[in-house]
């Protein structure tokens, strides 16, 4: 164990097992206001629990900083120790939680695209036979982060160099050019690739871009001049939909739109979709029931996510890839 901290009396006895699992909560979400609605207790006792846990190791488990609450080493330890509680308590209750369905609340964070069009649907499904899993979505394309505060697990673009952690490759998606027919009759379609570094392009803000692997297509097309740019693929389709100029998209989420054209579907890039949870979060019934669940529906939506065939969670044949 650390030193005693000096700004502490000796410790006081044994931590309260209660204390660890507060203190897990915590170190999951960042806030105490979090951890409290995550474990259904309000903030003042969860940070009357975090300075009885302390009293009890006699140092700090927590620092505050801009983003949050993180933990120090011993926070780090006594958090191991609260996996080895949770696991306890899951073993027991295993036989109850098969009979009741998966409960809890799983967050996790992942792109725009596949959030939509792949996580929803997947997630969506599991809660039909789990109506008391909660999952909680955050759309961000950013790499992975080496501390995740807050999250189960990520799925991010590129494979991730982190520590920790379990690493899990899902499946392809492919990029290509597209114009709206509008753009294409008022500008003719560009026959070459010197043709299209003549448009204007819509993509990501370069100057934002987080991820080394979506700069790639700005290799592919270099000098190319930047039209509408946005940090959401979301916006990149409509922009492209609304004749900002020839947009890279993601061929799965362009099928559905019958206005778009694709434009020299030589010129194309797969990326992959990568997934990285820690080993002790797999442990978690729910979190293990979400990972597998994606695992599948990325399987399943293999074809529809590289532009080979139609979007598997709507039973309806893609358009749009003309």
């Amino acid at each position: 164990m650390s030193p005693v901290d000096p700004g502490f009396e000796s410790p006081g006895g044994s931590p309260n097992a209660d204390d660890l699992l507060v203190l897990r909560a915590v170190a999951k979400t960042g806030y105490f206001s979090e951890a409290a609605h995550e474990l259904g207790l309000n903030h003042t006792t969860v940070s009357r629990r975090i300075t009885a846990l302390e009293k009890s190791l006699g140092a700090h488990v927590l620092v505050r900083t801009s983003s949050g609450w993180r933990l120090t080493d011993l926070g780090r330890r006594a958090v191991v120790a609260a996996d080895s509680v949770a696991s306890a308590v899951s073993a027991l209750t295993s036989e109850t939680q098969t009979s009741r369905g998966i409960s809890g609340v799983v967050r996790l964070s992942a792109t725009d695209g596949i959030s939509a069009y792949i996580i929803a649907p997947a997630v969506a499904k599991l809660r039909e036979t789990n109506p008391d899993l909660n999952v909680e979505i955050v759309a961000t394309t950013r790499r992975a982060s080496q501390i995740r505060t807050g999250l189960d697990m990520e799925i991010v673009v590129g494979e991730p160099q982190v520590q920790r952690a379990e690493v899990i490759e899902l499946g392809e998606y492919e990029l290509g050019l597209f114009a709206s027919r509008e753009w294409v009759a008022a500008n003719k379609a560009p026959t070459s690739l010197e043709e299209v570094l003549r448009s204007p392009l819509v993509y990501f803000i370069d100057s934002m871009l987080q991820v080394d692997d979506l700069d790639t297509p700005r290799k592919i097309l270099p000098g190319m001049r930047d039209s509408v740019t946005s940090t959401n693929v979301f916006v990149h389709v409509y922009a492209t939909r609304a004749s900002a100029g020839i947009g890279f998209l993601p061929v799965f989420m362009a099928a559905e739109h019958a206005d778009l054209v694709r434009l020299l579907p030589s010129t194309r890039q797969r990326l992959t979709y990568w997934l990285v949870v820690r080993p002790e979060n797999l442990q978690q019934p729910a979190v293990a029931a979400v990972v597998r669940a994606i695992r599948d529906a990325v399987s399943l939506a293999q074809p529809f996510l590289v532009g080979e065939g139609p979007n598997p969670f709507l039973g309806a044949p893609s358009e749009g890839l003309s």
